[in-house]
């Protein structure tokens, strides 16, 4: 199965990051994908919105999901993109919208691990996911769902993949600074490998994200990436036999000793 990462750069506009988005789906199906993959933020970048956070969520997660499955359902291809969803409260859920090619909601996903490093504090201003793991049906694929700093988890992603996870999500907005580029990189070969799944990651790119959105296979091999680009798409063939094939000469999964911590009893 085809599919494709989406990296741009969104601005505090739901309207115009939807036309981007609508743009780059066109050009992923054009290339035969039947999923896309965008960035955390893809709803808004936070830093871009004019007036309180509260507002503008409660204006614009609804305008984004329903154009969104619009878009996929007229497109034909499946979607995964990251927005803020209203929590009732003043601080909104970091969260992701997965999309079918008909245009259904499969699954949400609230951010777990907020952003609280690095001088950073996410959690001032969002509200931790309460849901648990996602893994969700996506045309031939079960994509499993992560969201930027989970990614530094490895629980997370084992969790995704003992619940039969082809494929883990990443939308970002990773922010720049020094050694960044290579954590990034380095977690994202790591997630693949020590679980044996493939990852697709889609990072915004901007003057403070590094975007470097990519496609990896169970082996960790960059099979598609991007750099910094500020408007583009990367695709991949995304087959379950791969993972299959590894797994013949790498059986970590059966292999392991300890459970992932969804798998323990309360």
């Amino acid at each position: 199965m085809l599919v494709s990462v989406g990296q741009f750069s969104p601005g505090g506009d739901v309207e115009a990051n939807l036309a981007v988005m609508r743009s780059l789906a066109e050009k992923a199906r054009a290339e035969g994908s039947e999923l896309i993959v965008f960035p955390e933020e893809s709803m808004f970048s936070i830093g871009k919105v004019d007036g309180p956070l509260a507002a503008a969520v409660d204006a614009g997660w609804s305008t984004f999901v329903q154009r969104l499955s619009l878009a996929a359902a007229q497109l034909g291809i499946a979607v995964v993109a990251g927005g803020y969803e209203s929590s009732g409260e003043e601080r909104p859920y970091n969260t992701l919208v997965a999309i079918e090619a008909d245009g259904r909601i499969a699954a949400t996903y609230r951010k777990l691990h907020l952003y609280d490093a690095f001088s950073y504090s996410e959690s001032t201003r969002i509200k931790p996911g309460d849901r648990g793991v996602q893994v969700v049906e996506l045309g031939d694929l079960r994509v499993g769902l992560m969201t930027c700093y989970d990614l530094r988890f490895p629980e997370l992603a084992r969790a995704l993949a003992v619940q039969d996870a082809d494929l883990i999500a990443v939308p970002a907005a990773w922010f720049k600074g020094e050694h960044k580029i290579d954590h990034w990189e380095t977690l994202l070969k790591a997630r693949a490998i020590e679980n044996t799944v493939w990852v697709a990651a889609a990072g915004t790119a901007s003057g403070h994200t590094i975007g470097h959105s990519a496609i990896l296979d169970p082996m960790g091999v960059p099979e598609v990436f991007l750099g910094e680009e500020s408007e583009a798409v990367a695709t991949a063939d995304v087959v379950r036999t791969r993972i299959e094939e590894v797994r013949e000469y790498l059986p970590v999964l059966a292999n392991r000793r300890f459970a992932a911590a969804e798998e323990i009893a309360p």
